[in-house]
């Protein structure tokens, strides 16, 4: 299982503890240094079931400066959202931990944390 994290976040910093309390083998990916490709992003969407917009921080300076919100949500506009997360890290969602099984989930709760432990 991997987890990528931003060091800075409270939320990936909870997710790493429970991941650590239950003794969960696990690769650290901070994103931000090491940023994903835009085939690994289109990977992640697939094992998430979600689109990139459902997992962009739309609330980012780099979101406002870029003009998300007016951004359309469908699929012809799909690759033009994975490459401005791809150019813009920052926007990616967190924490996002891809399971053994092939699945992904996006960790922000425990609850979520303690699903990809199951999915192990």
């Amino acid at each position: 299982m991997e987890i990528w994290i931003n060091p800075a976040c409270s939320k990936c910093r909870g997710a790493l503890h429970l991941l650590d309390e239950e003794g969960a083998d696990y690769t650290v990916r901070r994103y931000l240094e090491d940023v994903p490709s835009v085939a690994e992003i289109r990977e992640v969407l697939g094992r998430l079931g979600l689109e990139p917009w459902e997992i962009t921080r739309t609330q980012e300076a780099d979101a406002k400066e870029l003009g998300l919100k007016d951004w359309p949500r469908d699929a012809e506009a799909r690759e033009r959202w994975i490459a401005a997360l791809a150019e813009h890290p920052k926007l990616i969602q967190r924490p996002i931990i891809t399971a053994d099984d092939g699945s992904a989930v996006v960790a922000r709760t425990d609850e979520a944390v303690r699903d990809a432990l199951g999915r192990s």
